[in-house]
């Protein structure tokens, strides 16, 4: 599993700057102003700093960004690296600034002098996000291993103590790009409920339910999309339960498609590679779950991923196959490349039924409509509860993890409508990204605060994003833990 770099805190020290090996970062205001570590950077490279200060390439600069002067001459660093950030950051400016350095860094080590400069934990949560590489099928080890970090502060133990529930979620969201960027052969459904079991070690409560299990539920709708495949569904159960014993929790839900090929109803091969990503719902509901496990988070929460496979065989579910679900409605399979609701409309219901919860999200890469609708900025947010819409938006907002709310109505749900079962599984092209929301609506029980997170253009991406490499992402790791921590431990 990738890991992020090992940061520290330490106090300051301005006699180590002269001697630090690898890379040594010192922090300019935008204004120019040197604070006391920049001062004896600049001392010791004979005003190197000050001129760079001074300079039309400064005036240039933007808070978070980073100036690099190779070979500082008077230092042993290969490089200094000058950041640009005000004394008192906002959150995003100290974050973009660990992204930039990060960035740079490469596989040396890193000290960085931050003196007094304010959340200085989330410079280190931008270092530790951005400092990312998927490297465990590479023989040719050309990827560098992990490396270190300090940041000298004025305040090292706060600092730490600041930083400590952050990096835990820093693993989380590292946790969940793994999942998404591994591929298929590797991240069966068997070894995908290996990895989620293996988080007990962490105090999480997890419980694998196979085939028979769900069969015994009347889970037809999710055991349809899985029938044409060798690898064996299973519905993956992790509780974390760090609040008030006997509180309701809130409960996520998230779509495992390990592979999806479409089923019978067969994708184009241009592109199908990239369905090894069609679990990323299920992958951030892991790495939510493994963060709050790894900060000791004083809430219940449930998390629940319905692994599958979708492929074609001469036992997969055809389109016009109708199917049942736990709930004892009937779905007409139109489109068997209209898998990822199939799933969710059981593990839903299941966890409405098992937990009582005081709330559900599910998360799922579901529609390329969402694509052509939101492109790769924002996540769809559909709920049939404006508080909990809100607070999830501000909590997104917060973490700079781009969503935006999308309509439901009477009209887009009878799209749905089947001559021959209680539902069709598609609504056809137009509003696709609705009606997939209509349909999973309709396994929402009746006073359940729910949101649909549509993150078909979020999860996986072809270019580097604010706090990613290009591939997974890990988006929603941090919003759903934002909104955790803001309205049920706050």
């Amino acid at each position: 599993m990738t890991t992020p770099q090992t940061i520290r805190f330490a106090d300051v020290d301005l006699d180590a700057l002269a001697s630090a090996e690898g890379r040594v970062a010192v922090i300019v205001t935008p204004d120019g102003k040197l604070d006391q570590a920049a001062r004896r950077a600049n001392r010791l490279t004979k005003g190197a700093v000050a001129r760079l200060a001074d300079s039309k390439r400064w005036d240039k600069a933007k808070p978070g960004q980073v100036v690099t002067l190779a070979m500082p001459a008077g230092m042993a660093a290969e490089a200094l690296d000058v950041v640009c950030l005000p004394r008192r950051p906002s959150v995003d400016e100290a974050r973009r600034a660990g992204v930039a350095l990060a960035k740079v860094q490469g596989d040396a080590t890193l000290t960085l002098a931050a003196g007094s400069t304010a959340r200085a934990e989330q410079v280190a949560l931008g270092l530790a996000l951005r400092a990312y590489d998927f490297a465990d099928h590479r023989t040719s080890k050309d990827a560098p291993d992990p490396c270190s970090a300090t940041i000298m502060v004025s305040k090292p133990d706060e600092a730490e103590a600041a930083a400590a529930p952050l990096l835990a979620v820093a693993e989380g969201v590292f946790f969940t790009r793994d999942l998404v960027n591994e591929p298929a052969n590797i991240l069966t459904t068997t070894e995908f409920a290996k990895r989620l079991s293996d988080m007990e070690k962490l105090g999480l409560k997890v419980e694998v339910l196979d085939e028979a299990e769900m069969e015994k539920l009347g889970m037809g709708s999710l055991l349809s999309v899985g029938q044409g495949s060798d690898s064996p569904s299973k519905l993956v159960v992790m509780r974390w339960e760090g609040g008030t014993k006997g509180d309701a929790p809130l409960a996520l839900v998230g779509k495992g498609v390990v592979f999806d090929t479409g089923g019978i109803s067969l994708k184009p091969a241009a592109g199908m590679e990239d369905m090894t990503m069609d679990m990323g719902g299920a992958g951030v509901v892991a790495g939510v779950m493994r963060a709050l496990a790894l900060r000791k988070a004083k809430a219940n929460v449930v998390g629940l991923v319905g692994l599958v496979e979708n492929m074609p065989s001469g036992n997969a579910t055809r389109p016009g196959d109708v199917v049942k679900s736990m709930k004892g409605d009937t779905i007409e399979v139109i489109n068997t490349d209209a898998e990822g609701r199939l799933v969710l409309a059981d593990v839903m219901w299941y966890a409405q039924e098992a937990f009582k919860p005081r709330g559900m999200i599910d998360l799922a890469t579901l529609t390329g409509a969402c694509i052509i609708a939101l492109g790769h900025e924002n996540a769809a947010v559909f709920s049939n509860d404006d508080t909990l819409a809100g607070q999830f938006l501000k909590a997104a907002d917060a973490e700079g993890e781009g969503a935006w709310r999308m309509p439901l109505g009477q009209a887009y749900d009878d799209m749905l409508k089947s001559p021959i079962a209680d539902m069709k599984n598609v609504g056809g092209r137009p509003a696709g990204s609705i009606t997939a929301a209509q349909f999973l609506q309709r396994f929402v029980q009746e006073g359940c605060p729910w949101i649909h997170l549509d993150i078909a253009g979020v999860a996986h991406v072809k270019s580097d994003t604010a706090y990613a490499p290009k591939g997974a992402t890990g988006w929603g790791v941090l919003a759903l833990n934002r909104l955790i921590a803001d309205t049920l431990e706050g």
